[in-house]
Order: C-alpha cells, then structure tokens, then sequence
C-alpha cells in the first residue's frame, strides 16, 4: 500500500461496507479524522440489487458503496483497501497491523467487519449463491415469488424459514438433507402453511441454461426448484481482534457467532465499538448502517468528553 497515511485518526473504522461506511459518514461530518480500511469483499456482492432500503430498493450493491465513499470522502474521510490483521492497545488510543506490516493509530475503532456466509458442502450451491440461491424472505423473497422454492434444512431455523417462505409462494418443499424430518409441533406448522417435506440426502444442484432447475438427492430423484433458500452457518469475522481479549460467541438463535455489544454499539474493551452483522447476524443493509451510525455518535460524544477532561 503506498497511501500517505497519518500519524493518528481520531477513529479507525475496519470495514468499509454499508455499517462501517455510515459510521465513517456520522464521524467525519463531526468533524472527525477518520480511516476506513475496507477488505473488498461485501457480504452481499452477488446480489443484482439491495433490497428493502428506502428510497434506495433495488441499488446495485456497488452502486451503494460506491455513492457511499463518496460521500465520507466529501467530509475528509480517508478509505484505503487492505485488511487488518491485529489491533493492540496502544496508551490511552490503539494500533492497528495491517496486512502488509503497516501500522495505523487511532484514539478509537469501530468494527464493522461483517460476517461470512459458511454454506452446506453440496455441489453447486455456492456457485448460484446471491442468484437463485439465497437465504433472506426480506431481502431477496419478492424476486423468485410464485416459483417451486426448496428449503434446504441445514438447523435450527430452517422449519421458521419455510413458513416465512411459504408466504411468497404456494410451492414450497422442505428438503430435510441430512437431519430428522420435523416432528411434532414443527411438522404441524408446515402442513399448516403447505409447505411439503422432502425426506433425502440432496446430493447437487440442477442447472440448465444457466438457470437452477432442481435438486438433486443421494438416491438419483430430481426435484423440481427454482429457487433455493439456505439458512447458513453465519460467523463474524473479528479474529483480528483477539488480542484485546474480544472474540466471537454463539449466537443464542445457532445461526453462528457474533460479537458482544450493547445497545449502543460498546463492546467490553474500552474504545472499541461494533456494528452491523458483526453484531447482529439478521441485521439488512438499512439496520446496520443504523447501528453504526448510532455508534458513530458514541464514540464522538466519548471523544468530546475526553477532550473536555484534558
């Protein structure tokens, strides 16, 4: 990286999605320094366009950043590409390593990392990931409406996601893959909104054309789908900041592992505030960069105060 960098920002923000860039835009109009150093890989790339975002439905997902940057840089925000590799305490403010082996140093940090998306190992999912496979009912639901939707059962939350699902569409098969077929009240709840079961091991996805057209079981049957809905394994992508003493944990749901913080963002480090998925794995576009915004405004009214102390 050859970008001039200063000696120390007031806030180094780590991800440069739709949280980090919001919290960045909150700062700089206070008038703040602030870094946003920005791995380049959004959660939400594969999608065609970002969904239930006032005013903004529809937006490509790199349109949004791009609108995004923009925006922290007219207030003097600086992005820079890279990742963070560790981050220290560093007197009263922190160190941040990037990969490469430079160091920056802020007063404070706002993570905003996001989260990965672990799919189930079978073939071919991965490959239609953000197209006609998807997970959210909110985020991407309406645009495969009316179509034959599979649901692979991959824990917890995948009976809930088939009954969200069946209200977009008359023809939604739960495939049970590789756990028990719902039983008791769970199967109660599916043959009351339709939503059939689909007992077997699925073995692949069907693609013709360049279209998905089914699933594929162990036993050689393919079912007819259109679209398939995946409840993934979601986890917090804050290793980095295990040196401060601040890792991931479950999530209470068994959706994956995130990051504590209270309402206001604060994790239990002083200085470090979180937001967005990283947090809170269900969080959409427009709830994270609220989240961050709402830590923004923390963290300046922590510095203001510190400022007043002397």
């Amino acid at each position: 990286m050859s970008e001039h960098f200063r000696n120390r920002y007031d806030v180094l923000v780590i991800g440069g999605g739709a949280a980090g860039l919001s919290g960045a835009l909150m700062l700089g109009r206070s008038r703040r320094s602030v870094l946003v150093v920005d791995g380049g890989e959004p959660r939400n790339a594969p999608a065609e366009g970002v969904h239930g975002l006032l005013a903004l439905d529809g937006t490509p997902p790199a349109e949004l950043l791009r609108r995004g940057r923009a925006e922290v840089a007219g207030y003097g925000g600086r992005i820079v590409g890279g990742r963070v590799a560790a981050v220290r305490r560093d007197g009263d403010g922190f160190a941040a390593e990037l990969a490469g082996g430079r160091t920056v140093r802020a007063r404070r940090v706002l993570v905003a990392t996001g989260l990965t998306d672990v799919l189930p190992p079978v073939p071919g999912l991965r490959e239609r990931w953000g197209r006609e496979v998807l997970h959210c009912p909110y985020c991407h639901g309406w645009e495969v409406r009316d179509r034959a939707i599979g649901v692979l059962a991959t824990g917890p939350m995948s009976v809930h996601q088939a009954l969200l699902f069946s209200q977009l569409s008359d023809d939604v098969a739960l495939f049970t893959h590789d756990r028990p077929a719902p039983e008791g009240e769970d199967a109660r709840l599916l043959a009351g909104a339709g939503v059939k079961t689909v007992p077997g091991e699925v073995a692949g996805v069907e693609v013709r054309d360049d279209r998905l057209t089914g699933l594929r079981l162990a036993d050689g049957t393919v079912v007819a789908r259109e679209a398939v809905a995946v409840a993934t394994r979601m986890e917090a992508r804050v290793d980095f900041l295990a040196g401060l003493g601040l890792e991931p944990v479950e999530h209470p749901s068994g959706m994956g592992t995130h990051l504590l913080a209270d309402p206001s963002g604060a994790t239990s480090v002083p200085g470090v505030w979180a937001a967005g998925n990283a947090v809170d794995l269900s969080a959409q576009v427009g709830a994270a960069a609220a989240a961050a915004a709402t830590a923004a405004a923390r963290i300046n009214a922590d510095l203001v105060m510190a400022d007043a102390r002397g």
